[in-house]
Parts: C-alpha cells; structure tokens; sequence
C-alpha cells in the first residue's frame, strides 16, 4: 500500500512530467464537470441524468480520497473550503435520488476546486509566463467567475419562473451581472422577501469581488518573492530590499528580453 500511495504522491505533488500533465487533466475535468453541472442544474432529473451524475461523482470521490490520503495533515486539508466543497458535491450526486432536485446548485461549489491548489499554482508560474505576470488578476477572476455561476443558477432553480421566460439561464445571469453591479436595470426582479434579501447579499458580495479584480487589474505589479527577515511575499518587480524590513532580497528574473 505504500507504493500506492507514494506514486500517487507523486501524481499530485511530483515535478515530473506525467505529474505536471496529470494535474493539468484534473484541471480540465474540474473545468468540464463545472459546465456540466450548470447546463443540467435546473432540469429534470431523470434516471438517464442522475446516473451520468453519479458516474462523474465516482472520479470526484476517487480525487477527493486520493487527496485526502496522501495530505501530510488530513484534518487541516479537510477543513479547506473548497474539500468541503467537494464534499457537498460528492454528496449531491450521490444522494440525488433522495434528495430535493433544489440542490443540484450546489454542485456549482466546485468552481473552487478551480485555482485553488496549491501544487497547481506553482505548475502555473513556472509554466506559464502569463500567469506569473498576472497571477493576481487570474485568481481574481476566477473567483468572480464562481460566483456569478453559483449566484446565476441558484437564481435560476430558487427564484426564477422557469415558464414565463424562453431564455430561463441567460435572464437568471442577466438579473445577476445587473444586481451585482448594482446597474440595477428592473426589468427583472426579485417580488419575494427571500429574493429581495438575496439581491442584498448578491450586491454587497458582488461589489468587493469587483473591486478585487478591478485592484488587480489596475494597481502596480507585485512580484512574489519571500523576504528573508519578515517573511514579505510581494514587492515590486525592481526591489532590491524590503520595504517592510529593509532587509535584502534576491528577486529571480528571465534575463534580458
């Protein structure tokens, strides 16, 4: 049993490169079973969808074990939001048939999974030139991305009249790009109480997710790059000491260009 789990240790944590490519792949399938949970959130779910469902929740459950097998402290990795993410879904798929169709939205969590890895982040900025240039506008966007997709179909399944429109999904992220960005057009509103308060709580979480992206975007590049003495992650791309401590820092380069 060692042997097994320490190539798949290597799997996920490994510089090799069927590592690096295995953990690509999982990104795509991360990617992938996103859309898939989307597209089939507010439809009926029959036995053709909900064995489809649990067939994709047998590799999530396979990666959330392995992931929880190899973790060199289990009960830190398990409290990570997005493992207990993970786990909803897991749970969603696999309780489907027992459960109210109302919780397919929540299958939608597993955006999280997207990014927020620690191993992938480091295959991204050694990997990709792009992403160490913009690594902050990336994330931020990625987590915009999310909510607006948990935010859209939990409007779609909770809150949207599904036979009084023909475009049930392209109204539901319209009402939330709107809301969010408090442009606040009325054409499409929320009548009841719980609708009125979730429009709330979508503007005031939407708004600082803006403001995140619009920072990252718009404000000076930082470099990553621990300093020695204080521990200081980002400075600018020129640093040659610390403007916490004052201490010197040793900025890796490409070179010239």
């Amino acid at each position: 049993m060692e042997t097994l789990k320490d190539r798949i240790c290597e799997l996920y944590t490994g510089e090799s490169i069927v590592s690096v490519r295995f953990r690509y792949a999982l990104i795509l399938f991360d990617a992938i079973t996103i859309f898939f949970f989307i597209g089939t959130a507010h439809l009926p779910h029959g036995p053709w969808l909900i064995g489809l469902s649990q067939f994709v929740g047998l590799f999530i459950l396979a990666d959330f074990m392995a992931r929880l097998w190899i973790a060199e402290d289990r009960k830190a990795h398990f409290m990570h939001l997005y493992t207990l993410a993970d786990l909803v879904v897991i749970v969603t798929l696999f309780l489907d048939p027992f459960l109210s169709g109302n919780v397919a939205f929540l299958r939608v969590l597993r955006g999280l999974r997207l990014i927020h890895s620690y191993q992938l982040m480091n295959d991204l900025r050694r990997d990709s030139r792009f992403f160490r240039d913009h690594e902050e506008t990336v994330i931020a966007s990625v987590n915009l991305f999310v909510f607006i997709m948990v935010t859209t179909t939990t409007i779609l399944v909770f809150f949207l009249d599904l036979e009084a429109t023909e475009t049930p999904y392209i109204d539901a992220l319209y009402f939330t790009v709107a809301t969010l960005t408090t442009t606040g057009f009325g054409d499409i509103t929320m009548q009841t109480p719980g609708g009125k308060l979730f429009s709330v709580a979508v503007m005031a979480i939407g708004v600082a997710l803006f403001v995140r992206l619009a920072q990252a975007i718009f404000q000076p590049r930082k470099v990553r790059c621990e300093c020695p003495s204080c521990g200081l992650m980002k400075h600018d791309p020129d640093a040659v000491h610390c403007k916490h401590c004052g201490a010197t820092i040793h900025i890796e380069t490409d070179g010239l260009v």
